[in-house]
Order: structure tokens, then C-alpha cells, then sequence
């Protein structure tokens, strides 16, 4: 967090970081501008938006009872992304502040009921849960291709909706830490608060009801919140994939699996994965910018793919 303060297009040496941040200076310069007004508030919404996003998948895996879990693979990011490109396409987010997180919410919501359904079916088994996720994420992906294809028409429009769907947090004010921090720290909150109902989750149903947890209802809250946790971050963050996958599985390795360590541990290196992968974009080619989806898919696709062959090897074994 505090090397993204002072690493960027314009190097700002630690000293002067700690004087801006802790008031120790009064004159105005540019460095207090571009430390107050547009780093920090970055790295902070960075930071909410990775926590929400590793917090989620976090839940998600012990809900599915699937290490391979995430709101991208399974398709919920890009519900919401779809969601929040309509609100874009339509123009209802240029009217009104709430319509592109109630549309990409929205989206999510009707992603991860489709989800659940499917899994249930086929009893959360990891092969259909998985093709499920990729058939629901490529039916979102085509209708956001199509909208894009169609807003294109548009040069300002078809070139925010392409940029939004990159991902990243370029531009981004105390405005938007003021409208995220309430419904992130809140969802995070409901979700660490099913923590021993995530354990028993992870023992089956049956063993679950046992010791007294309604394990429909909890899984049916749990993906809810989810859900809207993941709307929120694609709407303030665009499309950003794999943080729910990455951040967990490090946790696990070094937390272990009870989820009231698990957790917290996902929420916070979540959010320190993602403000690293901004600043690894907003320095690699400085003065310009890799979109921060690209820095997230470069980490995170072998990523999965090690996990993918690491599951079937021990599978076979």
C-alpha cells in the first residue's frame, strides 16, 4: 500500500509520502495532489474492491465445497459485467450513480441463481459445476460483445464500455471510496459472520443439519451476498478476473482451512494482491498503462491451469 503511494509515472520519494500523509508539511505542492487525491484514494478502492473480490471466492469454494471456485470461473463477474454494460449501453448510468451497481448486482444475482440451479442438479460435482460456469460466463460474454459491437456505433460510449471492461481503477476519487467501503465492509461482514457454517458446509449436508445448520438457507444466503459483493467490485472496478482464485488458495496454504482465519486472510491479501497488480500496471510501461484485467489474467490463468492439473493429478493418483 505504501509503495503504491510512492511508485508511479512521477516518483515520490518515501520521506515526502510520510510528510503528505501524517500533515508534517504545509505548502500545497504537487506531490501532496498526487499522493491525497489520486493515489490514495486508488489504492484504497483497490484494496476494497480485491478483498471483496478474494472474500468472495473464499465463500464461494466452501459453498460449492470446490477449491476451484471464483466469481470469474463460474461466471458471476461476468454476469455482472454484462449487467453494468447494459447500464452503460442504455445510457442509465450516465443519468443516475446507482444504475450501473444496480445492473451489474442485478446481473450477478441472475448469474448465480442459474449457477446454483445447475449445481444443484448435478450435485455440485466439480465437472458439471465447471462447465456450467463456462457456458454461463460465454452466454454473458456474447451478450456484452453484442452490446458492444452495437455501442462501437458510438465512439464515447463504445470507448467506455471497452475500456470499463478491461478493468481498472484509473480516475477513481474519495467519491468512490465513500460509495464502496459501506457495502463491501458490510458483506464482508455477513460472510465472516457464516464462518463455522462454511466448516460444516464442507462435511456435507447431512453431517451439516446434524449439528444444527440449515444448509439450504445458508447456502442460499451466502450466495447472495456473494453475489452482490461481486456486483459492487465490477461496478467500481470493471471486469477484473481470477482474485477470488488466487487469494484463497494462498490463505488456505498458510492460514489452514477453518474459515474464521480463512476469512479475514482472504479479504486482506485479496486486497494487497489486487493493489499490487494495479501498480505493476500503472508502472510497467509508465507514463501509460496495462489495463489492470490483463495484469490480473497474466497471474491468474496458469494460475488456474496448475490448479486444474494439480486436482486431476491427484485424482488419477
Amino acid at each position: 500500500m505504501f509503495l503504491s503511494l510512492c511508485i508511479g509515472a512521477a516518483h515520490i520519494s518515501p520521506i515526502r509520502v510520510l510528510e503528505v500523509l501524517l500533515h508534517m508539511s504545509g505548502s500545497a505542492g504537487w506531490e501532496s495532489l498526487v499522493v491525497l487525491r489520486v493515489r490514495l484514494p486508488r489504492a484504497l478502492v483497490a484494496y476494497l474492491v480485491g478483498g471483496a473480490l478474494a472474500i468472495s471466492g473464499g465463500a464461494l469454494q466452501g459453498v460449492f465445497r470446490n477449491p476451484l471456485a471464483d466469481p470469474g470461473v463460474l461466471g458471476v463477474s461476468n454476469g455482472a459485467a454484462f449487467g453494468a454494460v447494459v447500464a452503460i449501453f442504455s445510457g442509465l448510468a450516465g443519468r443516475s450513480p446507482i444504475a450501473l451497481p444496480l445492473f451489474a448486482c442485478l446481473g450477478a444475482l441472475i448469474m448465480t441463481a442459474a449457477l446454483v440451479g445447475l449445481a444443484a442438479r448435478a450435485r455440485f460435482r466439480i465437472g458439471p459445476l465447471l462447465l456450467a460456469g463456462v457456458a454461463l460466463a460465454n452466454f454473458a460474454a456474447a451478450g456484452t460483445t453484442l452490446l458492444l459491437s452495437m455501442a462501437l456505433a458510438d465512439y464515447d460510449v463504445g470507448r467506455q464500455v471497452l475500456l470499463w471492461l478491461m478493468g481498472g481503477f484509473e480516475g477513481r476519487t474519495w467519491a468512490h471510496v465513500a460509495m464502496s467501503t459501506a457495502p463491501i465492509l458490510a458483506g464482508a461482514a455477513l460472510v465472516f459472520g457464516n464462518a463455522r457454517n462454511l466448516d460444516a458446509l464442507l462435511m456435507g449436508d447431512v453431517a451439516a443439519e446434524a449439528v444444527g445448520v440449515a444448509a439450504a438457507r445458508v447456502r442460499l444466503r451466502l450466495v447472495i451476498v456473494t453475489a452482490l459483493l461481486t456486483g459492487i467490485s465490477v461496478a467500481i472496478g470493471g471486469a477484473i478476473a481470477f482474485v477470488g482464485l488466487i487469494a484463497p488458495h494462498i490463505a488456505r496454504r498458510l492460514f489452514g482451512v477453518a474459515h474464521v482465519t480463512l476469512l479475514p486472510a482472504c479479504f486482506l491479501g485479496g486486497g494487497l494482491f489486487l493493489v499490487l497488480a494495479d501498480l505493476i500496471g500503472r508502472t510497467i510501461i509508465a507514463p501509460g498503462e496495462v489495463k489492470l484485467g490483463i495484469v490480473t489474467a497474466a497471474f491468474g490463468a496458469p494460475f488456474f491451469l496448475w490448479l486444474l492439473a494439480r486436482r486431476q493429478s491427484l485424482e488419477v493418483t
